[in-house]
């Protein structure tokens, strides 16, 4: 603990649009805290089945055994006494409750590295990653590669008309998850073009 009694927690988010390697990088810091020996708890929302329940798995293939909740309520009750740092994978599926459980476990000293979308499929900012970047002490934010231009790209689209394109990007349903199949990085001057 630090002298004001609070532990040396601290706050750090990894966003950006899909394919912007945001579960890479948190799965690199994951691996990094256990090289070194402390205590790691991976976090999945039951939403995102992509990889099975109990894996993070980043689009290049890296992954992590995970604990999978539904909701962001649920996590700090996974944390185990040596647990030095949370990782939390697809955050905006956990919503505006992620902000105050993130900040809960920061304060009771833990590392939490939050990654996830940063805007919708609309190019809409995507809670609770804006409001969790502005609490963090730490924010990086990561761009793909556009699908049609090869410039980085701060956006991604939906390329399917269904609907699931059709229905509330900002309420997460399972139709929403997908890969390459479904979605494809896009520049600023490409995030409209079909």
């Amino acid at each position: 603990m630090d002298d004001d009694g609070l532990g040396a927690g601290r706050l750090e988010v990894i966003g950006g649009p899909m394919f912007a390697g945001k579960s890479e990088e948190l799965l690199r810091r994951v691996r990094r805290a256990q090289i070194a020996g402390r205590g790691v708890l991976v976090v999945s929302h039951a939403l995102d089945t992509r990889a099975g329940h109990g894996t993070v798995t980043s689009h290049s293939g890296l992954q992590a055994a995970s604990r999978t909740v539904g909701s962001a309520r649920d996590i700090a009750g996974l944390v185990e006494p040596g647990t030095e740092l949370v990782a939390v994978d697809e955050a905006q599926f956990f919503g505006p409750d992620l902000v105050d459980a993130a900040q809960d476990l920061a304060d009771r000293g833990l590392v939490v590295v939050v990654a996830g979308l940063s805007v919708t499929f609309d190019a809409r900012p995507f809670e609770p990653l804006p409001t969790l970047m502005a609490l963090a002490e730490r924010v990086d934010r990561l761009t793909a590669v556009c699908g049609v231009c090869g410039r980085d790209a701060a956006f991604h689209v939906r390329q399917r008309d269904d609907d699931a394109a059709r229905s509330d990007p900002l309420r997460p349903v399972p139709a929403h998850v997908g890969g390459a199949e479904v979605y494809e990085a896009r520049c600023r001057r490409h995030r409209h073009v079909a």
